[in-house]
């Protein structure tokens, strides 16, 4: 099978604000309630490493929840983790035979295919919440925009608990990747 998108416009997008974070900024708030950038560069850590094995099946039957918090375990090499994770993510994607059949992550199975847009989801998002909680910018492909609204458009007004708030309201002209942004329960204008 042909992969359905490549992850390298988003895996860019988030080393960038990755490398623009300071040490002092660790502690400061980010759109994830009660998550501090410390905590939140934690998960990002967990989750290339998670969707990396997905691509790879390695994952299957041994998966487990993630973990997002104010605790953070946040390695002292956590810049250039990240960015060696992140390459080996899109390269992972970039097989054909990741993208067949089933597989795992966060103990959740899923057709492979729908688990690439959850990676998708989880890169494009955090990169996000990152950048706006160290007042950096951010971009996002358009394709890639368009990918996750698709994926995220029927998400219930409620919210997906363990996942997403209570959607929030953006106009229907707003840029495809605010309405993205709403749809996980964020306020696009957020600020620290």
């Amino acid at each position: 099978m042909t992969p359905t998108f490549d992850f390298e416009p988003a895996a860019t997008a988030l080393e960038t604000v990755v490398a623009g974070i300071s040490d002092d900024q660790l502690h400061a708030p980010t759109p994830c309630e009660g998550t501090t950038v410390a905590a939140l560069l934690d998960h990002v850590l967990a989750l290339t490493e998670a969707f990396r094995q997905a691509a790879t099946k390695e994952s299957v039957g041994r998966s487990t929840p993630p973990s997002v918090g104010r605790d953070s375990k946040l390695p002292d090499d956590w810049r250039t983790r990240i960015q060696a994770q992140l390459k080996e993510l899109v390269a992972a994607w970039r097989e054909p035979e990741a993208w067949e059949g089933e597989t795992e992550a966060g103990g959740v199975r899923e057709a492979a295919l729908v688990m690439a847009v959850i990676a998708l989801d989880e890169v494009v998002v955090h990169g996000w919440d990152l950048a706006r909680a160290t007042g950096q910018p951010f971009t996002c492909a358009e394709s890639h925009a368009a990918i996750l609204f698709d994926f995220l458009r029927e998400t219930p007004t409620t919210g997906t608990p363990g996942l997403f708030g209570p959607v929030v309201e953006v106009p229907a002209d707003a840029p495809v990747l605010d309405r993205v942004i709403g749809l996980t329960g964020r306020t696009p204008s957020w600020t620290a």
